[in-house]
């Protein structure tokens, strides 16, 4: 299990960085024209949203996971208090892009409120997604994992339908990584949860569809109404595919980030890490960090 949780936060992140480059942008005919297939890591354009990044760096949703990483490894799990304190930390001189849901939060920390209550109202799945690192410290603890999902996202998106996400997605890989299918892990992990089992359903009714089509249909933005759907479409369609399910969701445009974020760790969870393209990794320039990370987590 210890190599599949390994290949769960190295893919998550690896998916990121492939997002970086065309990430929000959402005319898909812009890809194609400035990208071309986007199947390697790729700097951003000039004039994006993360235009102080190279190729191989992440966005901030991967960055704002490498600090929960590190704070994972540092306490040795999950502590809210260390987690926020390093969270804050990063952006103190962050020059990469600041969304709103972490404008709001480091405004809900200059008014000194606790980590458990500075969460922004942000309904974007973004904060959902980070939890690959604490699916590896708690691949064998099934309620420490669940009830460190909810917490470190609510810290940033405070919305009961990103919780909730966190939550299902945190038993997903929890399932996964003792062996179940993907599809088969959202159908149970769904079942008990009303406010996500539409988007679960529609997510698993869409498999096979061309994946821009049904990512536009659902939404490519960031909201989680829209995002989790495209999830669940590109984990059931590309289920023993990791790469491909990774490159799609880059080419279907918007949010690809998040997106891809949580199918890689899914993804990766259940093909292990032969399923990442090496060059990915080799390129990823926080790789050996992570690695090292890992290796003092185990």
């Amino acid at each position: 299990m210890k190599k599949k949780a390994e290949a769960m936060v190295l893919a998550s992140f690896a998916a990121d960085s492939l997002a970086l480059g065309a990430h929000w942008i959402y005319d898909t005919a812009v890809i194609d024209n400035e990208f071309g297939r986007v199947d390697r890591l790729r700097k951003p354009a000039p004039d994006s949203f993360h235009d102080t990044k190279e190729a191989g760096e992440f966005t901030h949703y991967g960055d704002q996971t490498l600090v929960l990483l590190s704070s994972i490894a540092d306490c040795g799990g999950f502590d809210l208090d260390h987690f926020a304190r390093s969270w804050q930390n990063l952006f103190q001189d962050y020059t990469g892009y600041r969304d709103h849901a972490t404008r709001e939060t480091l405004k809900n920390f200059a008014e000194n409120k606790d980590p458990s209550a500075a969460g922004s109202s942000s309904t974007d799945l973004g904060g959902a997604v980070r939890i690959a690192p604490l699916a590896f410290v708690y691949r064998e603890k099934r309620n420490d994992l669940r009830s460190a999902a909810k917490a470190q996202t609510a810290m940033t998106h405070n919305d009961p339908v990103v919780v909730e996400s966190a939550d299902l997605m945190a038993d997903v890989l929890w399932h996964v990584l003792k062996g179940e299918s993907p599809t088969a892990a959202l159908q149970t992990a769904s079942a008990d949860r009303t406010a996500l089992r539409k988007m679960v359903a529609d997510g698993l009714q869409s498999v096979g569809r061309p994946t821009r089509d049904t990512i536009k249909k659902f939404g490519q933005m960031c909201e989680t109404d829209a995002s989790l759907p495209g999830v669940i479409h590109l984990v059931a369609t590309y289920e023993t595919d990791l790469k491909t399910a990774l490159v799609e969701n880059v080419m279907a445009g918007g949010d690809s980030a998040a997106r891809g974020m949580a199918v890689g760790m899914i993804l990766g969870a259940h093909l292990g890490r032969d399923a990442i393209p090496a060059e990915w990794l080799n390129e990823m320039k926080a790789g050996n960090r992570i690695a090292d990370l890992l290796g003092r987590i185990g």
